[in-house]
């Protein structure tokens, strides 16, 4: 469905327009820049919100608020936006989580202009890859926004911040190169030259062009979903990288993999994707058991947190490969819930490293006393975390536990030993987390 007023432009771009007056605004302090950066935070969610409320159509499957204009018709390149229920939700998770991430850097002294320019930026960015239709248009939205997230990281973050940023860099450059790839395969693939996801998802590839392509997407991917063993640069990232930033990489960063592993490896490389199935189940296991373990080693708060992502990331793969429809909405449920369980928590690490200025665990005895609220917020996001009955999490993680066992593709046995292996690392959830809550 298409609308008379371009929506997606402007909620892709609005942010971006808007932070390019942050270097003219006066304010020597910074105190105009936070206000100023958290109104166009909160224009553009509620912007989103008042999109979809009085717009959108829930009943439909399809794309909606399509938008298509000629970029650069040299290269074939367009302008090419809409939503679906997949990108949808992630939309609104993305200005949720970027709105919450600008307060919670009310505490940034230094370079504030620099920091609430480089959160706007990257907050165009991360909806603009959600939203975009064409190939090489995500392509380079994509790698627009890698720059914010590394400066954000190298600028504001702990004593080895930039070894931190470098190695985040050099692993998502990496994983763009099998993007782009990838990218120049399909389009090029056959006689029709085109970069539309739809019309690439409609063309005959052979089955072993597929499985090359969706394996060089799949490495790629994974490393944005922290997938084991690419993982590496997730937990040194969210132990130096301030609280706003590790909002952003839980919350938004890692969605942005799941989501494109399914846009364009489930969706678009389907026979690919039947081969493959049984070697992400196999991945989604080890990551939710490494994860769980990994955890019990980290005496770092935000570390500590960084490997439950991973943990909870394997989920989401475990979805993807249940093949059924329940599966993967658990997986989709699973990343929204994440995002936002994610984000609060490290906002809270924020919040109790302002008042403690440590993230050691070991130093943290008693806080429960001496911030009983803070305490409290961290309990309940813990709960959720862990699949408490009755919170999101339980759902979601039900849905691809469910999705799994009914998969048609799968022998009994298999199914067997993936679901006990899951539940073992589901089991291993409340263990680190309450160990830590009793810290």
């Amino acid at each position: 469905m298409s609308t008379s007023f371009p929506w997606l432009s402007a909620i892709i771009l609005f942010p971006l327009a808007a932070s390019l007056l942050i270097p003219v605004l006066p304010d020597k302090e910074g105190k105009t820049v936070r206000w100023y950066a958290l109104g166009v935070g909160l224009i553009d969610f509620a912007l989103t919100i008042y999109a979809l409320w009085t717009q959108y159509d829930f009943t439909t499957s399809g794309y909606q608020f399509v938008e298509t204009v000629s970029w650069i018709p040299q290269l074939n390149l367009n302008w090419s936006l809409a939503i679906d229920g997949l990108s949808m939700p992630l939309v609104v998770l993305t200005g949720l989580v970027t709105t919450m991430s600008i307060l919670a850097g009310w505490q940034v002294k230094e370079k504030p202009r620099l920091f609430y320019f480089l959160m706007l930026a990257m907050y165009s960015a991360q909806v603009g890859v959600f939203c975009s239709q064409d190939l090489l248009q995500f392509f380079l939205i994509w790698e627009l926004e890698l720059v914010p997230v590394y400066l954000l990281i190298a600028i504001w973050g702990g004593p080895k911040r930039r070894y931190a940023a470098t190695k985040f860099i050099l692993y998502t450059a990496i994983a763009s190169i099998f993007i782009l790839i990838a990218a120049l395969a399909m389009a090029f693939y056959g006689d029709n030259v085109t970069f539309n996801l739809t019309q690439l998802g409609l063309k005959d590839y052979s089955l072993g062009f597929e499985m090359l392509v969706y394996a060089g997407l799949l490495i790629a991917y994974g490393v944005k979903l922290s997938v084991f063993p690419l993982h590496t640069w997730l937990p040194d990232a969210h132990g130096e990288a301030s609280a706003p930033v590790s909002m952003i990489l839980a919350g938004v960063l890692l969605k942005m993999g799941g989501y494109a592993l399914i846009r364009m490896n489930v969706e678009m490389l389907p026979n690919a994707h039947a081969v493959f199935a049984p070697a992400l189940a196999i991945l989604g296991v080890v990551n939710i058991v490494y994860g769980g373990l990994a955890s019990f080693a980290q005496r770092n708060l935000k570390r500590r947190m960084a490997y439950s992502s991973i943990s909870h990331m394997g989920f989401v793969l475990l979805g993807v490969a249940s093949y059924t429809d329940v599966g993967m909405s658990g997986a989709m449920l699973q990343m929204i819930s994440h995002g936002l369980i994610a984000s609060a928590m490290f906002f809270l690490a924020g919040v109790t490293y302002d008042r403690t200025h440590t993230l050691n665990l070991d130093d943290m005895g008693g806080l429960g006393k001496k911030m009983p609220s803070t305490f409290a917020l961290f309990t309940i996001a813990s709960m959720a975390s862990l699949a408490l009955p009755g919170m999101s999490g339980f759902a979601g993680e039900l849905m691809v536990f469910l999705g799994f066992a009914n998969s048609p593709i799968y022998s009994v046995e298999f199914k067997a030993v993936i679901i006990f292996l899951a539940a073992v690392g589901l089991i291993l959830t409340p263990v680190y987390l309450l160990s830590m809550m009793r810290e």
